[in-house]
């Protein structure tokens, strides 16, 4: 009796022309609904951070989904949202609150070099079957990436891997504002610890003002188009690696930006003033 020939599942997808992903997306349409479950749980997660269950399950309700609490709790617990309710964090997005709000510095501020502002913001990745997230730190002057970290969770720890990469490579000096949303990870008390070591002056958004910190939602939008819709990642290390890549070697080093008059950031920075177009210092890049 003859063998049967076996196709491995790759094999199957390189002649068939499908990507993996979309392989079992296709073949698995109980799991692609989950995922876009999960999909719609990190977005709310990450626009009220002190959202809990309670809160995550009637927003999705609202916007038409047929969920409970109970499924809404096990999503969170499996993608690390749950951490964000420990005592350590000073909510500040809470109005009810008795931590620090840190006015608005960046709106103040007209630029002429590096190190004056620093932008931060986090943003979740989408992988085959879970999901990280990414913290970001970009110089406002010139828009490149100096900071930034991948990780399974949205623990402190993420966003102090992010500020610790940027204060490594930049050494600023006294008096750099550094501005973000009021986000747990950033008004808890180990990164503003970091922050006054090294006499960073903090700036915060106003609440539900997106628009504070316009010049990172810009960068989460371009990195989403170019970069995390047209990849897929196996893993947390292969999204770590490649999300690295990008931000190094293309978004610092080769991607044009019309507000830096079509250069990339790096060569934006080695430019000295007097050769900048009129209407680009007339901006003051914020």
């Amino acid at each position: 009796m003859k063998a049967e020939s076996k196709l491995a599942i790759g094999q199957m997808c390189s002649l068939a022309g499908v990507s993996r992903a979309g392989f079992y997306r296709r073949s698995h349409p109980a799991k692609r609904d989950e995922m876009e479950l999960r999909d719609q749980v990190q977005c709310i997660a990450l626009e009220w951070p002190t959202y809990g269950s309670r809160r995550i399950t009637a927003e999705l309700q609202r916007s038409g989904w047929r969920v409970n609490r109970k499924r809404v709790q096990r999503l969170m617990r499996e993608d690390n949202l749950l951490c964000l309710r420990r005592r350590k964090f000073v909510l500040t997005t809470d109005s009810a609150h008795d931590g620090r709000v840190y006015p608005n510095l960046a709106d103040s501020l007209v630029l002429n070099g590096i190190n004056q502002l620093w932008l931060a913001d986090i943003t979740y990745i989408r992988l085959e079957e879970e999901f990280v997230y990414l913290a970001v730190i970009l110089d406002a002057y010139s828009r490149r990436a100096i900071g930034w970290a991948v990780d399974e969770t949205l623990e402190s720890r993420l966003t102090q891997a992010a500020l610790e990469m940027a204060l490594e490579q930049r050494r600023p000096g006294a008096g750099l504002v550094h501005h973000s949303d009021r986000g747990v990870q950033y008004a808890c008390q180990d990164y503003v610890a970091l922050l006054e070591t090294h006499q960073i002056r903090i700036s915060m958004s106003r609440r539900g003002n997106p628009w504070d910190n316009a010049i990172c939602e810009s960068f989460m939008k371009t990195l989403k188009c170019e970069e995390v819709y047209r990849s897929e990642y196996r893993n947390l290390a292969e999204a770590r690696l490649r999300l690295g890549e990008f931000l190094e070697h293309i978004y610092n080093h080769k991607r044009l930006h019309s507000a830096l008059a079509y250069r990339p950031p790096v060569e934006f920075e080695n430019l000295p003033p007097a050769s900048l177009p009129a209407d680009v210092m007339a901006e003051g890049h914020v």
